[in-house]
């Protein structure tokens, strides 16, 4: 195997770089593991040693060499990771303001200039998101796909229950009565949701201080990545809870499961698998689109079987439970998936 990816050595940085690249040729696990190896990392470490030799059977056996601790961080990337921590903060700040302004002014603006001011915020917040996005943990590069399929799941956490509940009861009659507290929690949200990912992103990053770092790096993601989802849920939570409270009480559940697949499917994307995490938004958006139709395609003749799923699902646990489904199970995939993909030698590289 040495011999066969020698060149891998001279042109990769680093063991996990090469591991990367015997991925790339389509040397998995199970090869190594047919080399007496424990997994892909394994012979990457072997390239990568000092006095590199081959058994019979055509395996890495040389010595793996200590890369030496790591080089601690300098002031320049401390400040500059500082001042990506504190841009995290503009998204939620943005969204607090306009919503301290539209409650001040309730009473004194007229209906076009407090849709002024909510579309100013709007614009506000999405500066901010794609400042505090541009670089950082959760940063995917240029040309990301879901863009759309958020601002849908987004707009559904603001209107979608009482569209619902309309289509349900015959409507929809008039304007669609709007859920401001998931939009502010999952605003505020996106401060712990980068802080998360750094937490999760650093020691992936100095994974090759060890001897077998490569190889343990691998093994460690899965109760890394469950406990960093599980204190960003946590966090995500506890923001929607104090955002509900400014405006006596909103959804909890859907929207706590949204900022948890938000979050899994930029994790995913920013570590090389965007696929994953655009399947599990685009699955939701169409479960979320298809109880509305399916509501309205129930209203024709011979057709109403069409609806009765959702009208099973809407009287035991009302229109929420269309977005607790959604994005619910498409964050359960991600979650199941995402362990078995941020194992590999790829995800590492791309940290």
């Amino acid at each position: 195997m040495t011999h066969r990816h020698r060149d891998l050595r001279e042109r990769t940085a680093g063991p996990l770089e090469t591991a990367a690249g015997l991925e790339a040729r389509g040397v998995t696990d199970r090869a190594a593991a047919g080399c007496r190896r424990r997994d892909v990392f394994s012979p990457a470490e072997g390239l990568h040693a000092r006095e590199p030799g081959t058994a019979g059977s055509g395996c890495p056996t040389g010595p793996t060499r200590s890369t030496g601790p790591a080089r601690p961080a300098g002031p320049a990337s401390e400040a500059r990771a500082a001042g990506r921590a504190l841009l995290a903060l503009l998204p939620g700040a943005a969204c607090l303001a306009t919503a301290g302004v539209l409650r001040l002014t309730e009473g004194i603006l007229g209906g076009r200039a407090r849709f002024a001011v909510t579309a100013a915020g709007a614009l506000l917040v999405l500066a901010g998101l794609k400042l505090c996005l541009r670089g950082g943990p959760l940063c995917t590069g240029p040309g990301s796909r879901t863009a759309l399929y958020v601002c849908w799941l987004l707009g559904y956490a603001v209107y979608g229950d009482d569209l619902l509940a309309q289509v349900i009861s015959g409507g929809p009659e008039g304007g669609w009565h709007a859920t401001p507290a998931p939009l502010l929690g999952l605003a505020l949200a996106v401060a712990p949701a980068v802080w998360c990912a750094r937490l999760y992103a650093v020691p992936v990053r100095r994974a090759p201080a060890g001897n077998h770092a490569p190889a343990e790096s691998g093994a460690g993601v899965r109760p890394l990545l469950f406990g960093v989802v599980a204190l960003q849920t946590g966090a995500t939570t506890a923001l929607l809870h104090l955002a509900g409270l400014g405006y006596g009480g909103g959804p909890l559940v859907a929207p706590a499961a949204l900022g948890t697949l938000i979050f899994l499917a930029r994790l995913l994307a920013v570590h090389g698998f965007p696929e994953p995490g655009a399947t599990a938004l685009a699955a939701a958006c169409a479960t979320e689109t298809a109880a509305v139709c399916l509501v309205l395609a129930g209203r024709l003749p011979g057709l109403g079987l069409l609806s009765r799923p959702v009208d099973l699902l809407v009287a035991a646990a009302g229109p929420g439970g269309v977005p607790v489904l959604a994005c619910g199970t498409a964050a359960l995939g991600l979650l199941i998936h995402a362990p078995t993909v941020l194992t590999r030698a790829s995800a590492h590289a791309n940290a």
